[in-house]
């Protein structure tokens, strides 16, 4: 119960990888056009997961790096700014946060009023020198699922671009770029998609990656990348342009698999299967004494429930679970469950036994 971590590869995933690696032990990369033929079927069903085109996919080592192609692809100016929140995972704070000292930008960091981001607080902190607001889909210390489509509403009227950390979202509800106003999203595939590290999906919308610059050209970004000696920067048309090298084949063999499983199972019924199992398991912990810092309202909440106790430590409720092979997380001032589709209602009521009452 730990997908908000790392989560498990599933069997599928583990398949896909195993044949990958098999054909490049026994094959070193005879069969290379195959590995990009892969990418490009990777690619097509990312698409699909985030309701985008092609043309607007690329993938990358990690959310981190997507984040960071967003923050130094911005054309600064001294005395502009960035809008997030104060409970922000690192990876969404400190690629802002370096702007301070190379441009002059301020973060400005919008606290949480009881475990939630108010949409209010959020406006409030833009004014004309907003040049973005990043934040992410589902916060990982809370639970709380941001209202990403009134986000992306207040950005669009303002001309101010849209920055999605959704690690915490994608593969659990539903991602849609297009109606959320979304510009710019990155999500690693090692938590709610059950895929493995170092396979990250990347999104800019098409009307905005001319005005991104790309500042990690590589050899892979333009649009000859196979004539080596005949050197020509100009880039590649498309979202590939920011896959500056080589692909991590194997990941995105792995994460094929991944989507592909989830998109076959459909989000929507993972989503609807997640509000169950931590609906019931809010209501369980709440009846046994346990104080639940995760929204109530299922608009609000995602697979992420985090709870704390007056009584017991985090790190004693983790120990208590753990010692019962229940995998858990300590977050912040709790204790952090995050089930997945494949959970039960029975696994839900085997943790709460295994909680002792307040």
């Amino acid at each position: 119960m730990n997908h908000a971590g790392v989560a498990p590869l599933s069997r599928r995933v583990r398949a896909a990888m195993t044949k990958f690696l098999e054909d490049a032990t026994v094959n070193g990369a005879v069969n290379a056009k195959l590995w990009e033929a892969e990418a490009e079927i990777c690619r097509s069903v990312a698409a699909q997961l985030l309701n985008a085109n092609t043309t607007e996919i690329a993938f990358m080592k990690n959310t981190t790096q997507g984040i960071l192609i967003a923050a130094n692809g911005i054309d600064w100016r001294a005395g502009d700014n960035v809008v997030t929140t104060a409970v922000e995972f690192p990876a969404n704070v400190y690629p802002w946060w370096s702007l301070k000292e190379r441009y002059g930008v301020q973060t400005r960091m919008v606290p949480e009023r009881a475990g939630r981001i108010h949409i209010e607080d959020v406006a409030a902190a833009i004014d004309e020198r907003t040049r973005v607001v990043t934040i992410s889909h589902v916060e990982f210390a809370s639970g709380f699922r941001n209202d990403v489509q009134a986000l992306g509403e207040i950005c669009r009227e303002r001309d101010i671009w849209f920055v999605v950390d959704a690690i915490q979202s994608l593969g659990a509800i539903e991602v849609d770029v297009k109606s959320a106003n979304i510009d710019i999203l990155a999500a690693d595939g090692h938590k709610w998609l059950l895929a493995p590290e170092g396979a990250a999906i990347f999104y800019c919308a098409d009307e905005k990656r001319e005005r991104l610059i790309n500042t990690n050209v590589g050899w892979a970004s333009v649009v000859n990348p196979r004539d080596f000696l005949n050197y020509d920067i100009t880039q590649k048309p498309d979202a590939t342009r920011f896959e500056e090298g080589s692909y991590n084949s194997v990941g995105l063999y792995g994460l094929r698999a991944a989507i592909e499983l989830l998109l076959e199972i459909g989000i929507p019924a993972v989503e609807r299967h997640l509000l169950e199992l931590t609906g019931c398991l809010r209501a369980g912990l709440e009846a046994k004494g346990y104080r639940v810092t995760t929204p109530q309202v299922d608009s609000e909440r995602a697979g992420i429930v985090i709870f704390d106790s007056v009584r017991l430590t985090p790190t004693e409720i983790y120990e208590i679970l753990h010692a019962e092979n229940i995998i858990t997380a300590e977050r912040g001032t709790g204790v952090r469950v995050s089930p997945h589709f494949y959970n039960t209602t029975s696994e839900i009521e085997r943790l709460l036994e295994v909680l002792p009452d307040l």
